[in-house]
C-alpha cells in the first residue's frame, strides 16, 4: 500500500544520532537529547506556534502494541510550561483517563466548582508568583471542555465504510500475534489511531504523534517484522491518501521515524539453533516525510554498499529537527524560552 503513495514521499537515507538504546534514542527522537528535563518537538511547536485548537490539546499521543519504552518522557514540554505537553488518548472507552464527570454531578455543579477552583489558584498564583499554576488553570479549562469534544473525537459513526475499509480499522487478527509489537487486536488499534490522526489534524490540533512498538527485531526476523508491516502498511497509506484527498497533505507533515536504524548484518541469538534478527545500528538509517512542504518522489543521501556508514549528505537529528521547525516558519536558533534566568 504504502508503495503507491511514493511521489508523495521523501527516503531519508543518510540519517544518524548519538545514541544506541531505545529510551536515549527516544529522548532524542523527540527532545534531542539523551537527558531528560528537555521540551519535545510537539512541546516546542506549540509554545511556538500555538494550537488552532480550542477544545483539545495541541499535543496528542496515541499508541499500540507495547507503547514505548520511553513512556511520558517522549512527550514532555521539560522545562516549558505543562500546558504544552503531550496528553495520551486511547481510541476506545473513555479517551483520557479519569476525564469524565463523576455519577450524579451536572455540568452546572461542575462549572460552579472549576471556578470557585479557578479563583483560588489566582490567589495563589498572585502570591507566589509561579507561572506554572496558570498552567494547571488552563489544564482544568481544557479538561472541562474535551468532555464533550473528545468522545466525539473517539466516534467513528460518521466515518464511511469506504474509509473505515481504507484505513483497514475491522481487519481480523492473523493466525499468531504473539510478537514483540503483536497483541490481540493491535491491527485495528493501529489502523483506528491513523484514522484518528487524521480526525485530530482536521479539529486544529497543531502535533499529533502515534507509537507503535516495539520493532525491535533482535530475532525471529522475517516473521517479526512480517507482522509488523502487516500492521502498519494499509493504514499508514491510507492516512496519506486521506489527508490529500482532503487537501490537508500540503499544509500537514507526516513523519515515519524510529530511534535508530538496525545493522545491515544479522545477529543470532538462537546458540546452536539459527535464529537471525538485527541489533542497533545509530550510525546510518532512515526515515521518510511526506506533505507539509517536502519534495517527494526523492531519496535524499547515501550510504555505503552494505548500509553500514553514511558517505553522503548525513543529517543528524538535530538536522532533522531544525528541518522539521524551519517548514513550520521557526529559526531553530531564535525560538528560546526564558528558565531561571537562562534563554
Amino acid at each position: 500500500h504504502l508503495g503507491q503513495c511514493a511521489d508523495d514521499i521523501c527516503l531519508v537515507r543518510s540519517m544518524h544520532t548519538d545514541a544506541f538504546n531505545h529510551h536515549p534514542g527516544q529522548l532524542m527522537m523527540n527532545t534531542g537529547s539523551m537527558q531528560f528535563g528537555r521540551p519535545s518537538i510537539g512541546s516546542w511547536l506549540n509554545y511556538g506556534l500555538g494550537s488552532p485548537s480550542h477544545n483539545l490539546p495541541g499535543y496528542v499521543v496515541l499508541t499500540s502494541g507495547r507503547g514505548t519504552s520511553g513512556g511520558a518522557s517522549n512527550w514532555t514540554s521539560g522545562f516549558l510550561p505543562s500546558s504544552y505537553q503531550g496528553v495520551l488518548f486511547r481510541n476506545q472507552g473513555e479517551p483520557v483517563l479519569h476525564l469524565n464527570r463523576p455519577a450524579g454531578i451536572s455540568a452546572e455543579l461542575e462549572r460552579t466548582g472549576l471556578d470557585a477552583l479557578r479563583r483560588m489558584n489566582e490567589l495563589h498564583r498572585d502570591q507566589v508568583a509561579d507561572s506554572e499554576i496558570d498552567s494547571r488553570i488552563a489544564s482544568y479549562e481544557l479538561a472541562f471542555r474535551m468532555q464533550s469534544a473528545a468522545p466525539e473525537l473517539i466516534d467513528l459513526s460518521g466515518e464511511t465504510k469506504a474509509t473505515l475499509d481504507m484505513y483497514g480499522v475491522d481487519r481480523p487478527d492473523p493466525p499468531k500475534t504473539s510478537f514483540r509489537g503483536g497483541g490481540t487486536g493491535v491491527l485495528k488499534s493501529y489502523a483506528t489511531n491513523c484514522l484518528l490522526a487524521r480526525r485530530l489534524i482536521e479539529r486544529g490540533v497543531r502535533y499529533v504523534n502515534l507509537y507503535h512498538a516495539s520493532w525491535d527485531h533482535h530475532s525471529d526476523l522475517d516473521n517479526e517484522l512480517a507482522y509488523n508491516s502487516l500492521v502498519a502498511d494499509q493504514p499508514v497509506a491510507a492516512l496519506l491518501k486521506d489527508l490529500k484527498q482532503r487537501g490537508l497533505l500540503d499544509t500537514t507533515l507526516v513523519i515515519w521515524a524510529a530511534e535508530f536504524g538496525r545493522t545491515p548484518l544479522g545477529e543470532n541469538r538462537g546458540g546452536r539453533a539459527l535464529n537471525t534478527g538485527r541489533d542497533h545500528h545509530p550510525f546510518a538509517y532512515s526515515i521518510w516525510m511526506a506533505g507539509g512542504g517536502i519534495k517527494g518522489g526523492q531519496v535524499y543521501g547515501e550510504t555505503d554498499e552494505i548500509g553500514w556508514g553514511i558517505t553522503k549528505d548525513p543529517v543528524h537529528i538535530h538536522d532533522f529537527h531544525a528541518t522539521l521547525l524551519h517548514l513550520f516558519g521557526i529559526n531553530h536558533e531564535r525560538l528560546t524560552h526564558r528558565f531561571q534566568g537562562r534563554d
